[in-house]
């Protein structure tokens, strides 16, 4: 741990850049660092559900940082095939596999399946700890309905937003304006409903 840090330090159990701007706009009281800050080794994703990787991250994270930490899981779920891609949705298609990748194999997968039953739903799960060893996790969820469409549509966003529906706009989620967007998503939903639970609890007096 970096000494010079202080205790309003937070570190997001991530190495993207663009989720810490995201969070930052959360806690403004924090100062978040990603944990390549502190060479924190990825953690396996073992767990089955999207809370218990969300859990398995953050206690991962707050333990090499010596830090409270801040994680999320998310994904995609579509009921026509049985809830996949769903805690496997970034390498779906395989270990390493990229966006486009992903995109396919689930296109693939849904040929000739009708609109009607091609529902499916994007969902998020932030977990804060204020230590390592917190025995009471505050957890957050968020979920985001569309369809899948029956292809690749808009320039925005990242994952699987370019086949993702959004009924009530009428386009895909990488056709939304990023402020749209996260209006709207499974993320900010989860987002909001984290920081009801942060700034109606004590969980920030670490």
């Amino acid at each position: 741990m970096n000494n010079t840090l202080s205790s309003s330090s937070l570190v997001l159990a991530s190495g993207n850049a663009g989720k810490i701007r995201e969070f930052q706009a959360l806690l403004p009281q924090y100062t978040l660092l990603t944990q390549n800050h502190f060479a924190v080794p990825d953690v396996a994703e073992t767990g089955l559900t999207f809370v218990e990787n969300a859990l398995l991250k953050a206690r991962n994270a707050a333990r090499y940082a010596q830090l409270p930490a801040l994680a999320d899981d998310s994904g995609l779920v579509v009921h026509a095939l049985n809830d996949a891609p769903g805690i496997y949705s970034a390498r779906y298609a395989g270990q390493g596999a990229d966006d486009a990748q992903n995109i396919d194999k689930l296109l693939h997968a849904l040929e000739g399946v009708p609109t009607h039953d091609r529902h499916a739903y994007f969902f998020c799960v932030l977990v804060f700890l204020r230590h390592a060893e917190d025995p009471c996790p505050f957890i957050a969820q968020g979920r985001w309905d569309g369809v899948i469409l029956t292809q690749a549509k808009g320039e925005f966003g990242f994952g699987y937003d370019p086949i993702f529906g959004v009924p009530s706009h009428h386009c895909s989620a990488a056709q939304l304006p990023p402020a749209i967007k996260n209006s709207l998503s499974h993320r900010a939903k989860a987002l909001d409903q984290l920081k009801t639970l942060l700034t109606s609890n004590t969980a920030l007096r670490v």
